[in-house]
């Protein structure tokens, strides 16, 4: 978890939010801005003057619009490049889209939360709203559980009390003491499953990857109730699953 700033520095600060907003709405102009940073136009229009100084921000001349440049996308890209686990998983998971025809994705921890690192459609994957980058709760989330279940009880509890347990459908676990209950079982059975606990008439199955007896990442095969059943033991997605976790963990040790 991130600690906070003793000291921030308040200018940062702007720029940030503001960057935060443009994502949020696309593209923007600086009126707009303005009014929704309740700072004044001039102010923010030095932030953008700033921003697209550096590449970091776009502006339409036609429209007289702002928009965050595709340098982040060229960042992100170096930075989730750099990570041993996708350089070993990602062939995998296309691997275990291709055999499964689901939707796979991998997943690492940051800030408490998981974040997508690749993503793969088979040839019947559903589409869902996740993307390069996005981030999701843990708890709601097979991936998560599957991370969450190897990791220090003081960490979960971390997460717990800077995110909280947001019921998302009625099948989402809201108790803490419910979710511990749920991480030993999948302790103990390998893998986890969200059955409808992010999206309702979704089913997802992940195992953790790990590496020194640290957890580094979670592989989740996604697909809907009336492809993926709730006989988990018998479930054919759990061994393709934990065959590519397997191989993905052997071939770490030669990165």
């Amino acid at each position: 978890m991130g600690e906070r700033a003793k000291h921030p520095v308040r200018t940062t600060e702007k720029s940030l939010r503001l960057i935060e907003v443009l994502n949020q709405f696309g593209e923007a102009r600086l009126t707009t801005l303005a009014d929704e940073l309740e700072m004044g136009k001039s102010a923010v229009h030095n932030h953008l003057s700033t921003l697209e100084k550096h590449g970091y921000v776009v502006k339409d001349p036609d429209s007289k619009t702002y928009q965050l440049s595709l340098k982040f996308l060229d960042i992100g890209g170096q930075i989730r490049g750099e990570k041993d686990v996708y350089k070993v998983a990602e062939p995998k998971v296309e691997e275990l889209a291709e055999a499964s025809g689901e939707l796979v994705h991998l997943v690492v921890e940051e800030d408490g939360k998981g974040v997508y690192l690749c993503r793969s459609k088979g040839e019947r994957a559903v589409e869902l709203d996740t993307y390069v980058g996005c981030r999701h709760h843990m708890h709601s989330t097979a991936f998560g559980k599957a991370i969450l279940s190897h990791l220090p009880r003081e960490r979960v509890d971390e997460i717990i009390d800077q995110h909280g347990l947001p019921r998302v459908t009625p099948q989402t676990i809201t108790s803490r003491d419910e979710l511990f209950e749920e991480l030993e079982r999948t302790r103990e059975r390998g893998f986890a499953v969200d059955d409808e606990e992010r999206l309702e008439g979704l089913r997802c199955i992940a195992a953790p990857i790990r590496f020194n007896s640290d957890v580094i990442g979670a592989i989740s095969v996604s697909g809907p109730t009336t492809r993926i059943d709730d006989d988990w033991e018998s479930n054919e997605f759990v061994d393709q699953l934990c065959r590519a976790v397997n191989v993905i963990e052997l071939n770490k040790y030669n990165v």
